[in-house]
């Protein structure tokens, strides 16, 4: 069988689980997680993962194996897709790659090289401690500086994903854009970006913000704590978990939690956009699996 590969891509909130699953069950796809935050075990409200349910439908893949207090990285993530892939294509399958995380995608997609620099404890604290004393900017300045490519691509407040780009050109001397460089894959892939007008994406980032907490999201955020999963973590990070952390930590109201993580989900929503561009001739973009052609 011809290995090949379907990614469906797009922004947060703009259904791209729901396309898959579609797409899988009528094509015998098998589905690979593109995201970031659904590797984490618990982590099941706040990062909008397949329902349990869903997952049952057909096979899929990279969901929920990974404890919020492991290690967790691109190279990591890379190796495992792979895998993955390999087996859905031993079973004659299609494996449909779908999620939100650009590097994740385009790792895959454009057969990055992953630089192996393992963490180096004492550096990131003092750039941590840069960003703490002086504000994200100030190192997020510096990473447009050495490597414009990564910093273009990272947004400014995600302080982690800054200070690995900063930790990778320290150690190596490389860029990590350049360490990213871009080949042939050995299989073929095809894009198909889902696209939503402005207006309605942020009515959909609202409500479903909003169904978040109503189904309870504090609550999964207090086991999660209860279990020694705590804000200090990267994982924790995440948009919506650092939000409520800070409302159960007494910084901030509930209403003030909720207005917070709608707000950073736009923002977010709008960064995804350095990744999937319109303009990039390799996807196409399509609003529903109508005008996706039949296999």
């Amino acid at each position: 069988m011809e290995r090949r590969l379907i990614a469906i891509a797009g922004p947060t909130a703009s259904g791209k689980s729901a396309l898959a699953l579609q797409l899988a069950a009528r094509i015998g796809g098998e589905i690979v997680n593109g995201d970031s935050r659904q590797v984490y075990i618990g982590m099941d409200i706040g990062t909008a993962k397949p329902s349990a349910a869903e997952r049952a439908l057909l096979p899929h893949h990279l969901f929920d194996h990974v404890l919020p207090s492991e290690p967790y990285s691109l190279g990591v993530y890379r190796g495992q897709a792979l895998a993955a892939f390999e087996q859905i294509w031993e079973r004659a399958a299609i494996p449909i790659l779908a999620g939100g995380t650009g590097q994740y995608i385009w790792a895959l997609l454009e057969d990055w090289t992953v630089p192996k620099v393992p963490p180096d404890v004492e550096l990131r604290e003092r750039l941590y401690g840069e960003s703490e004393s002086a504000g994200f900017a100030v190192l997020h300045d510096r990473l447009k500086a050495i490597d414009p490519i990564s910093a273009a691509r990272i947004d400014g407040r995600n302080v982690r994903r800054v200070v690995r780009a900063l930790e990778v050109y320290e150690l190596t001397g490389t860029p990590l854009s350049t360490w990213q460089r871009k080949r042939e894959p050995n299989f073929r892939f095809d894009v198909y970006g889902l696209s939503v007008e402005r207006e309605e994406l942020d009515r959909r980032i609202n409500a479903r913000v909003d169904a978040m907490f109503a189904v309870g999201f504090v609550d999964e955020v207090e086991r999660l704590r209860a279990e020694g999963f705590g804000r200090e973590l990267p994982s924790m990070s995440s948009i919506g978990y650092s939000q409520v952390h800070q409302f159960l930590d007494g910084e901030c109201t509930i209403e003030e939690a909720v207005a917070t993580t709608k707000q950073a989900t736009r923002r977010f929503a709008r960064k995804q956009g350095a990744w999937f561009r319109p303009g990039d001739a390799r996807i196409r973009w399509v609003k529903s699996i109508d005008d996706i052609p039949a296999e």
